[in-house]
């Protein structure tokens, strides 16, 4: 691993395959990519979390179960669009994946403004899935195509600031129109509108710099067992995906229905866990160039079971600092292992494989909110949904010590 000193700056790289990229392309293509990231994940996935004590009282008659199911949807619609992905690498660039995946997204966002009835929501939510998988998957790819091998860690965590920029934007966002006497469509209106603009400056700044994808197989899994490691990189994530969204999912409707927090505390909440995810990718991505991915998960599962349990005490100040760590490792960890990813594979090679790894990470989510939903239902309460997400990710720890020494 190479080591870097921290008066370094980012200077113009040039890419053998794509000639010399200039600062302002740096810096365009990273923003747009992190607004497409917002979309696509702090807008298509996480809103829903934070808007749904309102969605379940307006359309879902009260269920957590229910509620459960949609979010399901939502996931196992990013499960399928992960294998689309993987296995049509070899014939869509990562920029047309993009623009495709911002398609869905807003196709996606405006009708659930339009939802008349749990049904439709649930279409979609699956529209924002299947968008989601292919914005996300490329992005980081796209991303470190525009700076210097040494940081590919921090263009990584920057790609995924973007969705925890979008999360802090969708809490306050919910918080303010509550406030005035709006609701969570509003919500979803804002997104479409903010979708749109994406969809714009996706067609008119991102271009392709990293050379044609290859193909992978189904799914991409031929290449990504390819790479060293990738069996316990691919259970770190699959653990991850199952234990991070328990708490993403029910975060704001555990403190307002267990916890007794008002709605306006909750929303504010949520917003501090997605700002810290704006800083957790950037930090986590920046400490790992410089100690290794490999250490940095190794640290960053347990510290995740310990900031869960913070929550669980239902008090102000550890509330506030167990929403602190959750999102700076909501953000750090899979910036992180995508960065893992693109430390071994090239520009042929690290789609297909980050595809294929991403529907292990898939399957974890179908699951998880359904579990979460059920769960919460059964005992009247979020505290064993909860449990269960530190529980789990404790186990990453160990899986995490398995990657080659090094790494």
């Amino acid at each position: 691993m190479r080591s870097v000193t921290t008066t370094e700056e980012i200077t113009p790289v040039t890419r053998p395959d794509s000639g010399p990229v200039s600062r302002t392309v740096m810096l365009t293509t990273m923003a747009t990519v992190m607004l497409a990231a917002a979309v696509a994940q702090g807008f298509g996935r996480f809103t829903f979390g934070v808007v749904l004590p309102d969605v379940r009282e307006d359309v879902l008659g009260g269920s957590n179960t229910l509620a459960g199911f949609i979010a399901t949807a939502n996931t196992a619609a990013y499960l399928v669009g992960a294998l689309l992905v993987g296995s049509l690498s070899a014939r869509i660039t990562p920029v047309a994946s993009v623009r495709i995946g911002l398609g869905f997204s807003v196709g996606g966002l405006i009708t659930a403004v339009l939802a008349p009835n749990p049904f439709v929501l649930t279409i979609a939510l699956i529209s924002m899935g299947l968008g989601g998988a292919a914005i996300w998957i490329p992005s980081p790819g796209i991303a470190t195509t525009v700076v210097p091998d040494r940081f590919r860690g921090l263009a990584v965590g920057l790609t995924g600031s973007g969705v925890g920029i979008g999360i802090v934007f969708s809490g306050q966002l919910n918080q303010r129109l509550i406030a005035s006497g709006g609701n969570w469509r509003d919500v979803y209106t804002v997104h479409s509108t903010l979708g749109v603009l994406a969809i714009i400056l996706v067609f008119a700044l991102l271009r392709n710099r990293g050379g044609s994808q290859g193909s992978g197989g189904f799914g991409g899994f031929a290449v990504l067992t390819k790479v060293e490691g990738w069996k316990p990189l691919t259970i770190c994530y699959f653990i991850y995906g199952f234990g991070y969204l328990l708490i993403m999912a029910f975060l704001v409707a555990r403190l307002q229905d267990d916890s007794g927090f008002a709605p306006e505390r909750a929303s504010a909440i949520f917003s501090v866990a997605g700002g810290c995810t704006v800083l957790g990718g950037i930090a986590l991505g920046r400490v790992s160039d410089r100690i290794g991915r490999r250490l940095t998960l190794l640290f960053g599962f347990p510290l995740w079971s310990a900031a869960v349990l913070l929550i669980l005490t239902g008090q102000l100040a550890p509330v506030i600092i167990g929403a602190i760590i959750i999102g700076f490792l909501f953000g750090g960890i899979p910036s992180v292992i995508a960065a893992y990813l693109i430390d071994r594979t090239d520009s042929t090679s690290y789609g297909p494989s980050y595809a294929a790894a991403t529907f292990a990470f898939g399957v974890a989510q179908v699951a998880s909110p359904q579990i979460g939903g059920l769960l919460a239902d059964w005992r009247g309460s979020f505290t064993l949904v909860f449990l269960s997400s530190a529980i789990v990710m404790s186990f990453g720890a160990i899986f995490a010590y398995a990657l080659p020494e090094g790494s």
